[in-house]
């Protein structure tokens, strides 16, 4: 008696391949923006990350979410986070790599480079546990606005000997930040929040009210926002006071998100919880802005990294999967889609080192330190947004197996939307351009200068560049323009770089679809004087 069915033309995971190596535009990238010496262990990360063990890493990380222990079985209140074993190796695996602190201990040029290519690499195998990674990475320049906090506080958090026992810092190998500033009736008004700090005769602070969101709340300290006497301040509220006792920063609960399952997001309230203050007095949200821009960063970065393993489970399906008597990346319909989505995700990867070369050069250049602010913003935006787009078109190639929950598209197209939200969503994120084109002048002619470079190479790009100046020119309700004006803006400078350093067939593929008056909102409508199997070859993860 036979079996009822074999099982065949089915395609195989994307499993053991180099996530550097076989990433082209992310290699040009690295090499352009000044990270070309660090090839050797980018490769070799690019190994790590794509091998089979740890991508199922991220799979375990995320079908086992982290529980709430709020309290032990004799009624006592302990705030206590439990991860599963995988959660905690991605989180060894990442600062083992120097995730969190290459950036700021590795004195070569370029190291920030380096590390955001480690990050978009490690980004594809897990987004949850990047958030503690990120927020520590983010939060030096933070504590350096305190030299005394900073001098205890950031060798333990640029420490790669990962931790995650619940001790006080000093007990620790290494320590990880957190970061608490929105509340409930105030979300990115932070302005309007209402927790109190009261200053103590040892120049402590105790701090009393509530937070909304507190990612990472087993993370060793946190930086959170209240009102003292002097106004809206910055505060450092370590998990355990200096006498070793745990702090009163209660756990209410856990959020229940739709995606990003392995990182604990939650609610919490501080009790009289002890804490330090960071930078000027009523200087709140200008110190925690050093944070901030750093983590908006890593969400352009994370989100072009999402889009290129949404595109390479694609293209890896494409190239195995038959129809219709061929494989489905030979059909000149599928070859378009594919094409148009490589095309968006290279102009993204091109953005996003480029503002890592920004942040670097900016430490000493006040001029790129003021194109990496409003850049940052307007890439943000429209990166952020792109990402959903890409993953709902890769889980379309795959058809119904793309809409199981055992398939890879189903965690990476819940995480899609989440880099667009946190750290300000897109109405806040415009709010922001336009507010540093009024405050920050400077920063914008920086910007516009970098524009021009390009003027001149390519009719389409200057008649975007005269479309920007003329919707600058309505003061009057710029406001309400904004959204296109950074849709505008961000399109600029994905355009500027591609015809400067890009490929000349994306560049082309870029200008005719993304800048034309004939422009599309579909993906698959490049058209046919473009090599769209060109582009799906220079796209295509080796295995």
């Amino acid at each position: 008696m036979g079996t009822t069915h074999d099982v065949f033309n089915q395609s195989k995971p994307l499993v053991d391949y180099n996530l550097f190596d076989g990433d082209q535009a992310l290699r040009e990238a690295v090499q352009r923006e000044g990270g070309a010496w660090a090839e050797g262990e980018l490769s070799a990360f690019g190994a790590l990350t794509g091998s089979a063990e740890v991508l199922d890493l991220g799979r375990l990380a995320n079908e086992n979410p982290p529980e709430l222990k709020a309290f032990d079985r004799y009624g006592h209140r302990v705030n206590y986070v439990e991860y599963h074993p995988s959660y905690h190796r991605l989180m060894s695996i990442s600062m083992a790599n120097g995730l969190h602190s290459q950036a700021w201990t590795d004195g070569q040029t370029g190291s920030l480079v380096a590390r955001c290519a480690k990050n978009y690499m490690m980004t594809q195998v897990e987004s949850g546990h990047g958030c503690p990674i990120t927020m520590t990475f983010a939060a030096v320049p933070t504590l350096r606005c305190t030299p005394e906090r900073a001098s205890i506080w950031e060798p333990r958090v640029t420490s790669r000997q990962y931790d995650e026992r619940n001790l006080p810092g000093a007990e620790k190998s290494a320590c990880t930040v957190g970061m608490a500033m929105t509340e409930k009736q105030g979300g990115s008004d932070v302005r309007a929040n209402t927790t109190r700090a009261f200053e103590q005769a040892d120049g402590s602070f105790r701090l009393v009210g509530h937070k909304w969101f507190c990612s990472a709340p087993m993370s060793d300290i946190f930086l959170t926002l209240a009102h003292d006497d002097a106004g809206l301040s910055c505060f450092l509220v370590p998990r355990w006071t200096p006498d070793g006792a745990p702090n009163h920063m209660d756990l209410q609960r856990l959020k229940s998100k739709l995606g990003n399952h392995s990182n604990a997001s939650s609610e919490i309230e501080y009790n009289q919880a002890y804490a330090e203050r960071v930078g000027a007095p009523g200087r709140g949200v200008r110190t925690i802005l050093e944070m901030v821009t750093h983590t908006r960063l890593d969400c352009v970065v994370a989100s072009s990294a999402l889009m290129r393993q949404c595109l390479s489970q694609a293209i890896n399906h494409g190239a195995q999967r038959h129809a219709f008597g061929k494989r489905l990346v030979e059909h000149g319909l599928m070859q378009n889609v594919l094409a148009d989505m490589a095309v968006e995700v290279e102009a993204a990867t091109m953005l996003s080192f480029r503002l890592a070369r920004a942040y670097e050069e900016g430490r000493a250049d006040q001029d790129q330190a003021g194109f990496a602010r409003i850049a940052t913003a307007i890439g943000k935006y429209w990166i952020c947004k792109r990402a959903p787009a890409i993953a709902y078109e890769a889980m379309e190639c795959f058809g119904g197996n793309g809409y199981v929950e055992d398939h890879p598209m189903a965690r990476l197209y819940r995480e899609a939307p989440l880099n667009s939200i946190w750290e300000g969503s897109g109405n806040v994120i415009c709010l922001d351009v336009l507010r540093a084109m009024q405050r920050e002048p400077a920063a914008y002619a920086t910007l516009q200068s970098e524009l021009e470079t390009t003027v001149g190479a390519d009719r389409r790009y200057d008649t975007l560049l005269s479309r920007i100046k003329e919707t600058m020119s309505k003061t009057d309700s710029l406001q309400i323009h904004a959204r296109r004006l950074v849709e505008d803006l961000a399109l600029a400078l994905q355009a500027s770089l591609l015809l400067r350093h890009g490929e000349p067939g994306v560049a082309e593929a870029f200008m005719t679809t993304r800048l034309s008056s004939d422009r599309r909102a579909c993906f698959g409508v490049l058209p046919s004087t473009v090599d769209v199997a060109a582009l799906v070859t220079r796209t295509t993860p080796n295995q």
